[in-house]
Formats: C-alpha cells, structure tokens, sequence
C-alpha cells in the first residue's frame, strides 16, 4: 500500500471516529519524513479517563503485525465496531498516545520504519 493511501486511511478512520462525537472544532497534523509520520488529531470534546483507556487500548494492541498492515488498512469497513476498526488501526502504527488537551482529546498517531524515532516529532508543550 503506498504511504498516501496509507495515511488517508488513518486519517479517514479517525476522523471518522471523532466526527461521532459530533464536535465543533476538528484539527488534524501532520509532519512526514522519509522514514516516518507523526499524525495528531485535536478536538473540543473530553472524554471521560475509562474512555481515553479503551482508546489508548484499542490504538496500542500488544501484539504487533506489520505484515498485515495494508490487510488490516483494507478491512476497515464502515460495518465494524470503533472498537474494533480502532484496533485496525492500532496494528497498522507503531505507537500512539491518547490525552485530554486543554480543549479535548489529543490523539497522537506515530508510523515508521524501526529506525523512525518518534521523540523527534512529538507536539511538546514542553518546548
């Protein structure tokens, strides 16, 4: 699956998963490198901690399967659970963070090669 096809899928799928929350301010980011994306989502919705846990779950599964990545990408039908379709998506990346924002959710999508350091392209607040 080439790289475009790839990220519009998990925007696509997101963004989606977002939209049912039906919010009034919807941002997404993203920063590509040769080797790698940092893809981040905002919206104006906080969500409850048990919420954020079944996300951040479903993003971070424990056993990765990158071989079937453009699989999984395929599947992602609108027929399936958001858990299930997170869950997709979650064996397609290499990690993600789930957070409450000053304004609502922040998801942080990171996708690469395993020379790809996530850390070199993270929204810090710190910085």
């Amino acid at each position: 699956m080439k790289r475009k096809e790839f990220l519009n899928i998990l925007i696509a799928e997101v963004s989606n998963f977002l939209l049912e929350g039906n919010p009034l301010r919807l941002v997404i980011s993203l920063h590509q490198e040769s080797d790698g994306a940092h893809l981040s989502f905002f919206d104006d919705k906080i969500r409850e901690e048990s919420e954020l846990n079944k996300i951040r779950k479903a993003l971070n599964p424990r056993h990765e399967r990158p071989e079937l990545a453009g699989y999984y990408g395929l599947m992602a039908g609108h027929d399936t659970s958001w858990d299930a379709r997170l869950k997709l998506i979650g064996w397609q990346i290499k990690r993600a963070t789930v957070s409450n924002s000053d304004s609502g959710i922040q998801i942080d999508l990171w996708l690469g090669s395993d020379a790809f350091n996530p850390a070199d392209f993270t929204i810090d607040k710190e910085k």
